[in-house]
């Protein structure tokens, strides 16, 4: 009987193995960590109201409930921009972009001078679309800060982003750590203190961006929701 009960352990710590959920085995890595707080609307699906736009001339219109973004020729980087600022919060957006267009999210941005006019600075994370050999979607790019936040041996190109459809993205910003998810799939996880010094707290822009005389192309957004989670604005 005792061996009975040895062979039948042995047995089920077996199944126990072959069965196992491997995400878990591995930490889960795409487990998403929970704030506090209620979720916000950032975009009423009908109106821009409580954005504004700030340099360059790409048109923003509300079309089937997205904000869609288009280039136009000869124009530098284009923002439509909150009229609020956040310091810490959890943002959660749809997203959709053509392939010959990449784009971003800025956080935490400022104008230098304080104007509409002003050049638009700060944290930005990347959207991109995927393409052949995948791309940087969900990295974060100092825009007119110095270029690159994620470490260059972080900077990996990923298929996370489904090119030609809508893709979920998080951000999660806490203090001088920034977090970003695309499709359920964590891409960054970035400290960054002297950033943070700096830019502790702004607004949050939908980047078009320039592409000389080429285009046009279209980036739109939905599903546009915050948590605002204190922190310096």
């Amino acid at each position: 009987m005792k061996h009975t009960c040895l062979l039948l352990a042995a047995t089920f710590a077996t199944s126990s193995c072959l069965f196992a959920d491997p995400q878990k085995e591995a930490g889960d890595k795409t487990e998403m960590p929970a704030t506090e707080g209620e979720w916000t609307p950032m975009f009423d699906g009908k109106t821009l109201e409580g954005w504004i736009q700030k340099n360059g001339t790409a048109t923003y219109v509300v079309k089937d409930g997205a904000i869609v973004g288009t280039t136009a020729k000869g124009s530098p980087n284009s923002f439509l921009t909150t009229a609020k600022d956040y310091g810490d919060f959890d943002m959660e957006f749809e997203v959709k972009v053509d392939a010959a267009l990449n784009s971003g999210i800025m956080i935490r941005s400022q104008t230098k001078g304080g104007t509409n006019e002003g050049r638009v600075n700060g944290p930005q994370v990347e959207i991109e679309a995927s393409g052949e050999k995948g791309a940087e979607a969900g990295y974060v790019y100092g825009e007119d800060i110095g270029g690159w936040m994620t470490p260059e041996a972080d900077l990996k190109p990923h298929k996370a982003f489904k090119d030609g459809e809508w893709n979920k993205m998080r951000i999660l910003a806490r203090g001088a750590r920034i977090q970003t998810w695309v499709n359920g799939e964590q891409i960054s996880d970035l400290t960054d203190e002297k950033v943070f010094k700096s830019h502790p707290g702004g607004f949050i822009g939908l980047q078009v961006h320039g592409v000389g005389d080429d285009g046009p192309f279209e980036v739109a957004w939905r599903n546009l929701r915050i948590k605002d989670l204190g922190g310096k604005k």
